[in-house]
């Protein structure tokens, strides 16, 4: 096996639990590899690491995956994913759609398992998943009943580890599920799905706003399939308005809505966000809870500086069209944002509203997203909830 020696000092962040070895870390490497094949890494002082998935071609050269000095991949593969596994089944005993593995949180790293029944939809991210694929498709099948086995990666990281922007069929076929968040049933159509087909990651949070939504008024902001509307719907909302601006997103939601047989007073409308929140403004027009749940603004350490003056209009925006003492939800997916910035944001939105808020709940992602307290690469969402009253 080849052999990685890290510069003096480099082995500080791994041994404290971190699972990634940057290029810039690396002394010299003894022997040839070829990328995803495990390597050896040692420190400066020759005294081992940790053995790890090697790539050329990413700024992440390694990525650890066991601590011992020999891997058998097909075992650690199965001890992982069982770990995993077991782990959403105690935490939602009476579910079977969720996150399964969320990769470097889960020690597979570069490989995210989102689980529709028995449809499995993976996203490859590291050169060694991608080399040993098989073992992978192969324990899913013959160990969890897998019917359907596809990837639907996404383009960005795909590039950063050098890997081909492709998504493949391992098994059956890209159909449609039906499935329970335990409280919703949603469609999901892969073919036209962002991500993998659904956002596992906001289900906790979804079922912690729809029990405020009792008979309010909601705006449920970049719908997508629904979610958080469908959970004021569940819980009795007076009226429920879902925006997106993708059609195919509303039209999604039309059919969930349906697909769970609600009568609440509902309107879906495809709109740009932005334009909808001024034209409700003109219109005087209020409500008791408004949701913001949009895309990452913020897609690298560039960006961050115009995604904040984005999430402090879109904040105030919302904050204009609450009632008093409404309550605003409002999320942010961007892992380059901090959640001090975050924060920050949305208290310079309320300053520019003439509003007084009051953070009464913070969340990040679902209990199927668990983080390593080593790398805050692994923590990205940030939910949080306020009271909003005049000033």
């Amino acid at each position: 096996m080849t052999k990685i020696s890290l510069r003096k000092n480099e082995e500080r962040r791994v041994k404290q639990g971190h699972l990634w070895i940057f290029s810039n870390e690396i002394e010299k490497i003894d022997g040839q590899t070829s990328n995803g094949e495990v390597v050896q890494v040692y420190d400066s002082k020759n005294n081992f690491i940790g053995c790890g998935f090697y790539n050329a071609n990413s700024l992440i050269a390694v990525r650890i995956i066991s601590h011992k000095e020999e891997v058998d991949l097909e075992k650690l593969f199965r001890e992982h994913l069982y770990a995993a596994y077991n782990f959403r089944k105690a935490v939602y005993p009476n579910r079977n759609s969720f996150r399964m593995v969320f990769s470097e949180s889960d020690f597979l790293p570069g490989l995210i398992i989102d689980k529709y029944n028995d449809t499995f939809v993976l996203q490859v991210y590291s050169a060694g998943i991608e080399k040993w694929i098989e073992l992978i498709v192969n324990l899913l099948k013959e160990e969890f009943s897998a019917k359907n086995i596809f990837s639907k990666g996404e383009e960005y990281f795909r590039k950063l580890e050098g890997l081909p922007v492709e998504n493949k069929v391992y098994l059956g076929e890209m159909n449609e599920e039906i499935i329970s968040d335990g409280n919703i049933k949603y469609k999901i159509n892969f073919s036209t799905g962002q991500k993998t087909g659904f956002y596992f990651d906001q289900c906790d949070n979804r079922e912690f706003f729809g029990k405020l939504c009792k008979d309010k008024s909601v705006l449920d902001c970049f719908c997508n399939s629904g979610g958080f509307g469908l959970h004021a719907a569940v819980n009795n909302a007076k009226s429920v308005e879902f925006v997106d601006s993708s059609s195919e997103a509303i039209k999604n939601v039309q059919e969930n809505f349906s697909l769970n047989g609600f009568n609440n007073k509902a309107e879906f409308i495809q709109s740009d966000v932005f334009d909808y929140l001024e034209k409700c403004k003109t219109q005087n027009k209020k409500f008791d809870i408004i949701n913001l749940d949009p895309p990452a603004f913020a897609k690298s350490k560039k960006t961050i500086a115009t995604a904040i003056k984005g999430y402090e209009k879109l904040n105030r925006l919302a904050m204009e069209l609450l009632n008093d003492g409404g309550m605003l939800f409002t999320s942010s997916c961007s892992y380059h944002l901090t959640e001090e910035m975050f924060l920050d944001a949305i208290n310079t939105a309320a300053l520019k509203a003439g509003k007084k808020i009051q953070l009464f709940y913070f969340n990040n992602a679902s209990l199927d997203h668990p983080s390593l307290p080593a790398m805050e690469e692994t923590v990205y969402l940030k939910f949080a909830v306020f009271r909003v009253s005049s000033k």
